[in-house]
This record gives C-alpha cells, structure tokens and sequence, in this order.
C-alpha cells in the first residue's frame, strides 16, 4: 500500500460544482412544461372551518387546479409515531380544523409561479375561531380546548423514571434549582423546502431538499399506493438542513399526488416566510432541574422534569426528549438520576429534530446547573467538573438512564480547552477588573459535554466497484446536506485501493443508483456509511488479490495494493492495473473456479451500539453594563470525535455549529402573540446573525477512538452547537454574577442583559 490519505487535509470535491452553480438544486433542475404548485395557508392558529372558497381562485389566468383536503382523502395522515397515540397523525391538509399558522388548507397549481401566487390570494376559507394554547406550560389548564378529539389531555406523551423519588437527594449537602429554557429556534437552512416532481408513465422522479431519500421514497410511493420501485428521489443537492428535513414533508407527497394525478410535472418552492412559519421548529424545551453534591463538590444526585412542546403534530420529536434523559448525566459520575417527561401539544409550528435533537437540552439543563452549583460551594467551576468526571478507566460506562458510553477522556479535553483558553490569565484580568470596578463585565463560561451519535437504527448501505476504466464507483446511504461526504468516502476508497481521489465518483441522494439507505442525521454518517464503504473496499481488494493470483499464478498472500496496481510485493512487474482486474472480472471464462464476476461488494455495516463523542468549550465575553450588549472575547471548542478521516471537514462542522450554538445563546428566538401568531416571520425580525456578529473561533481537537467501528470515528455533525450555547449562556451569566444577576433566559439579547443589571441595581 502507498501513502494513506486518511487523516490529511483534503479540500472538498464537491466544491467546485458549488461555487459555479453547476450543482441544481431541486428549484433548478430544468424540466420543460413544469407546473407550479402554491399552497394556502392558514392565518389561525386555531379554527374549525367547512368551506374553502376556490371558484375566484380556478377562473384566474393559468391555473390548472386548485385542490383542497377532501382531493387528497386517499393519502394517510403523516408523522405516526409508536410512541404516542396514532389518532394524532398529521393530515397531509388541514381537514376541518387548522392547529397552527401555517397549516395549508388549500393547493393551487397553475402554469407559472407568479399565476399561482396570485390565485391563493382570492382563496377564501370561512374560519370559527377556536382558543389557542401557545405557553405549553398552559396547555392543560382549566377550560383549554382539547386539540385532539378522543384525547383526555393535552399531555401525548409522558415517561417517568423515579422522578418522585426523594431519596435521590438525600445524600446531598447542597441543593441547587434551575429552571433553564430551550426556546424554540428556526431552522433557517440556506434551500427552504423544494421539489420537483416528474411523471414517468406509472412512476415519478423527485427531485427533492431531503435528508431521508429513501425514506421519503418509501413515503411518497406508500401514500400513492406505488411500489417503490416506481419512484425514484434525487437528493443529491441539498442546501442544509439541520434535522428538518427528515420527518417527510406532508407538502411533498402532496406535490408528488398532483404530479402522478395530472401527468405533468409539478415544482414546489417555499418561500422564505413559508420556511419560517411552517417548516418544523427545534428545541422548545423547558428542564427543571435539581442538582445535589457535597460539601466537597462529589455529587450525589439529580432530578429533571422536561416540558416538552411538539407544536401541532408531534413527529419524530416526541422520541428526541428521550434522548435528553439518556444524556441527563452528561460527563459526570452522578449516582443517582429521577427524570420526568411531559410533551404537550400547543397551536403553534410543529416541532421536530434541529441540529442535536434533545442533547443540547441535556447539556444546557445540566451545565447551566453545574455553574450554579460551583457558586453556591464558592468552588472554581473547572474544579467542580474536573471533580465529578466519569474516570478515563470506567469505560465502557454505563449511566444512571441506561446510556453505555464507549469511550473518553473527559479531563483531557478540558485542560487543553482550558490551556488555549488561558483560562488562569483570563481569572486574573476578571478578579482585577472587580477590584477595580471599572470597564466592562468579563465572564467566563465553560461547557464539558458528551452526546451521543449514530441515533436511529445503527447500520447503513454502502458499496465499491471497480469499471473496466478503472474508475472506482463508490455508492453510499447516506445523502449530503453540506457535510462533504464525497469528500469523505472518495478518501476511504482512494486510501484502500490505493487510487488518486480523482478516480473515485462518489454516488450519494439517488434511491434509484443506491439500493437502501437510512439518511443523513443524529452524527451517522462516516461511522456508519463510512465503514460500510470501508468494510465493501476491503471486500473488493481482498477479491483483486485472489484474481490477481490466479493470473499471475502466484499465492494471494503475497498480493499487495500500490499505487493503483495489484500484484506480488516486491516485483513491480508482476503486477495489474484496476482496469485490467476489472475488464477480467466482468469475464466469467478467466474467473477462478467459484468466483462470482465483477469486481464489486456492497452491504450493510451494522454497529453494535451508539458512540459518544465528548468535548469541553470555553467562552469569554465581554458585557457592557451601560447597554446590555454582550461581545464574545474568546471561543475556544476542544471536540473529541474518535479518529479523524479528513480534519478540514471535521473543522467546517464544527464552525457551522459553533454559529448555530452561539446564535441560540445570544441571538435567535422564534416568536409567538397570545394568539399563536407568528411575530417573527421574516429574516428582518428572527434575529439569525450573519459573519459579523460572531467570533473568530479557537478550534481543537483531542483523539479518543472507539472500538465499535473499523475507523475508531465518533460523530462531529452536532457536537459544537451542544457545547458552545451553554459555554456562553455560562460566560454571561458569570460576568453579572457579581451584580446580583443569578438567572437569564435565553437569547441573551443587549435589552434583556441590560433590564437584568438594571432590575438588580434596584432601579425603576
């Protein structure tokens, strides 16, 4: 074998069809004669109707339908979970009673984008208002509407384990409270949610912004009563999309109905205001939180009751609180864990995965709690951390809520976060500004997290073959959102043929080319299609070297791989290219008694559990007591993700969620009026930051490999956004400490920062 290419920098293929917009995105695949779908949606958040108007809007110019719910009455409802009651499915269109603004009632399809724009506006639909439940908090009280007929409550899903227990804090010294909220965020991918359907005869090709190829496949041909193998999704483009778009959007099979029903292509584009209101939410989360230690720091227990808002229709997002409780502990040895869930139903935007999907909430609940208890013991809260870590010799351990972590060491993360930081020289310049009392608030807020990646079924599709040109054809499972991964699997297949990456054509989000897949979420993709590509590679040298024994009549054993050529080690002439193998493994005459043609192998690798990455952030900021206004000095992120195969990629995730973390501790909040209506609908009031408005950020990394996979990796996708909002919520919280300002919810904005010093320095 020549040179491994694995663990190097390598810039990413995929980016020279980025940049010169080669790449089409579903909204730019040219299909000639395409219609365009619009949909109504509803302005209540909660109402009963029994007509929608559409005669104005069918007479207008170019359109060729306008089509309402009872159009679509053979399509099941979506989102069914096992988890809660399937009378609360999602209708694919609302059908007598709209739960949230947003909720399409009606689809227009006409010949151009602008005619059905102007069509949905002379929609009409005759609403009995209902009231709304927008504070999950409230959504049992007395007189609250039922937003479910046949349901008791509002409550859809509860889990309890020994949240009554008293005796889990009957150990501690000291016991500290938090309520910490996880407000709701907008996902804001840079492609809103697009498709392209087209008809072809019985089947359909869809072109689609999806992280679930094949599962929106499976949904699209389940609704139409298809077989599957009629609909081919293309998803190979896909403009982010943070855990959004993995539930199925109901709008696409919706599009994909018209389509196969008028045998005409259909294309949908949502607009941005569309994305902001009716595209699913994240977090929505509040943890109650109880944190018991000694005298001496050890602690000793913990109890959390989460209240969990799932919006309109719980999706996958009910099963994402349970993730919360499995990462409760976190890095520390707690002993003793009660935990309650309560989700909820309300009359605003669903909610479903957002970019770490119920572990941020673990994190933030926790850490924000460890930073309260550090104070109340007077103890520096790295102490405090390094105190309770789970020991680099317990591994594999296993934690109070059944989570059996493969391996870390959590200390070492945090001394070298704490290194770059300069964690002793930063105390020293805070402690003489306090003396001094003057210039502005220094805080420092550390943030030791573990999460957990490969969530979902543990397993995933991916194959090698070699052409007869020698090009080495690589076919994964998993489709790309941004994160590289033809980048990533040309490396491995480039590294175990021995081959120049420019050999090796990557196919990715086409469910006609890849025969399964799970999709792209929960930090799953190099650990599980990645060593499937692996354990596929490995199959096909291991076939080259016995072909090329038995053409060159010598012991397989003695064949070696190097560069690009299969043959006896130490005889360089005695050696074949790719190409030729190939060419001869596509003839069974020349074959070896037994051996199947081609030069191929494909399969599924299955893991025997979940990874868990880990990682400590350090974040310094500035505070201005005049205005409110918060400055990160300093964001320092030490992430451990097992082995790294390219560390450019693994540097580009993790500065993609250093900005979404960040942006949740000091920026971003989805808002609704006492209505359920939407006053954050548009880029100019959801207060998303832009290059300016974050830091340069200090991004390291220790190496902790795990032993259930083949390349030792851990996932990276999530794990900067879990650590950073906490590390900075902390900072801020440190700096106004002083000041008798003991608690904010976040974003942490300059209004709500300054009424918070003002309110405590006793002013009116």
């Amino acid at each position: 074998m020549g040179t491994s290419i694995l663990g190097s920098r390598v810039l990413r293929t995929e980016d020279p069809q980025l940049v010169t917009g080669e790449a089409n995105y579903a909204e730019d695949v040219p299909v000639e004669g395409a219609l365009h779908a619009v949909f109504v949606r509803s302005w209540s958040a909660h109402a009963t109707f029994e007509t929608v108007h559409t005669d104005d809007a069918a007479s207008m110019p170019g359109v060729v339908g306008v089509f309402t719910a009872q159009d679509f009455e053979e399509l099941p409802a979506m989102w069914l979970s096992g988890a809660i009651s399937e009378e609360i499915g999602r209708p694919v269109m609302a059908r007598g009673v709209v739960r949230f603004v947003g909720e399409p009632v009606a689809v227009i399809v006409a010949e151009t984008r602008g005619q059905a724009m102007d069509a949905a506006e002379n929609v009409f639909v005759d609403y009995e208002p209902l009231p709304p439940i927008v504070d999950p908090a409230h959504a049992n009280d007395p007189g609250a509407p039922i937003l479910f007929p046949g349901a008791e409550s509002n409550t859809v899903f509860t889990f309890d384990m020994g949240h009554g227990d008293d005796s889990i804090l009957r150990d501690a010294d000291v016991v500290v409270r938090e309520r910490v909220v996880a407000q709701i965020l907008a996902p804001v991918p840079m492609e809103a949610n697009s498709i392209t359907v087209v008809p072809d005869g019985e089947g359909l090709t869809v072109h689609a912004s999806s992280q679930v190829g094949h599962v929106l496949r499976d949904s699209i041909a389940e609704g139409l009563k298809l077989p599957r193998e009629s609909v081919r999704v293309l998803s190979r483009w896909v403009g982010g999309g943070f855990g959004a778009k993995i539930d199925p959007t109901p709008e696409y099979v919706v599009v994909a109905a018209l389509a196969h029903r008028l045998q005409r292509p259909v294309r949908w584009i949502e607009t941005r205001s569309e994305n902001l209101t009716s595209m699913t939410h994240g977090r929505a989360r509040v943890g109650d939180i109880e944190l018991g230690a000694k005298r001496d720091g050890t602690m000793t227990g913990m109890r959390v009751h989460l209240l969990a808002d799932y919006g309109a229709y719980p999706g996958l997002d009910a099963l994402d609180a349970l993730l919360t409780f499995q990462m409760a502990s976190g890095a520390y040895a707690i002993p003793r864990v009660g935990y309650l869930v309560t989700g909820v139903v309300t009359t605003t935007t669903p909610k479903a995965a957002y970019r770490g999907a119920g572990r941020p909430e673990a994190t933030q609940f926790l850490e924000v709690a460890v930073d309260h208890l550090a104070a109340e013991l007077g103890m520096d809260p790295a102490e405090l951390r390094r105190k309770n870590f789970v020991a680099p010799g317990a591994f594999p351990y296993m934690t109070p809520t059944g989570a059996e972590y493969d391996s870390g060491d959590y200390g070492r993360a945090l001394d070298r976060a704490l290194e770059l930081a300069g964690y002793g020289e930063v105390r020293a310049e805070q402690a003489r500004r306090r003396a001094a009392g003057d210039g502005s608030l220094l805080g420092i807020g550390i943030c030791s997290y573990v999460e957990v990646t490969a969530v979902g079924p543990v397993s995933e599709f991916g194959g090698v073959e070699v052409e007869p040109d020698g090009t080495v054809l690589v076919r994964a499972g998993t489709g790309p959102t941004g994160q590289g991964h033809e980048t990533a699997f040309a490396q491995l297949a480039a590294s175990l043929l021995d081959v120049p990456m420019e050999s090796v054509r990557v196919v990715v989000g086409d469910t006609g080319d890849v025969r399964r897949g799970e999709g792209t979420y929960g930090s799953r993709s190099l650990q599980l299609g990645g060593s499937a590509v692996h354990k596929a590679g490995i199959t096909v040298v291991e076939k080259a070297r016995a072909l090329a024994a038995h053409l060159l009549e010598a012991a397989a054993e003695d064949m070696v791989v190097q560069d690009g050529r299969v043959g006896v080690a130490g005889a360089p002439d005695r050696s074949m290219t790719w190409a030729e193998l190939a060419t001869t493994a596509a003839d069974p005459a020349r074959l070896p008694e037994g051996m199947e043609p081609g030069l191929a192998a494909d399969g599924t690798f299955a893991q025997p559990a979940q990874t868990y990455p880990f990682g400590t952030h350090v974040s310094v900021v500035e505070v201005d007591p005049d205005t409110g206004a918060v400055t990160i000095v300093r964001h320092v992120a030490v992430d451990d993700c097992g082995r790294i195969l390219n560390p450019m990629l693994v540097d580009g995730q993790v500065h993609g969620g250093l900005a979404q973390g960040i942006a949740q501790a000091l920026f971003e909040s989805f808002e609704f009026d006492e209505g359920g209506n939407p006053l954050t609908a548009n880029l100019t009031v959801y207060e998303m930051p832009g290059p300016p408005d974050l830091p340069s950020y200090v991004v390291d990394h220790t190496q902790t490999d795990t032993p259930l996979n083949p390349l030792g990796a851990k996932g990276i996708g999530e794990s900067a956004t879990i650590g950073s909002t906490p590390a900075v919520q902390n900072a801020v919280l440190d700096a106004l400490r002083p000041l008798g300002v003991h608690h904010l919810d976040l974003p942490l904005t300059p209004e709500k920062v300054w009424r918070a010093i003002r309110d405590a320095s006793g002013h009116d």
